[in-house]
């Protein structure tokens, strides 16, 4: 009679799940290859979150479009961080 129980070798390890979830959660930003695009930027899952929702306000009309891509601009600008204006405007508002 064969054992059909998995083997703790062939079961994945919850720490190499939670490593796995801490790098998500730490990095700064994901691409996906694709195959006519090429390497294209996916935000992080919690601002797919945000525009997902934004989204789905805009589409259901509880906010207008233009209201919509307006929050959705502003949010990707406050949130790169590499973004060298952004950061000397903030360092500009801090000083007054």
């Amino acid at each position: 009679m064969a054992d059909n129980t998995p083997r703790a070798e062939e079961t994945p390890s919850r720490d190499a799940h939670r490593d796995a979830v801490a790098r998500v959660r730490e990095a700064s930003g994901f691409t996906v290859q694709l195959p006519v695009l090429g390497r294209v930027p996916v935000p992080r899952p919690e601002q797919l979150a945000f525009f997902t929702a934004i989204g789905l306000l805009a589409a259901v009309e509880i906010i207008e479009w233009p209201v919509a891509l307006t929050i959705a601009a502003g949010h990707i600008l406050i949130a790169d961080q590499h973004n060298r204006a952004v950061q000397e405007i903030g360092e500009v508002l801090e000083a007054v």
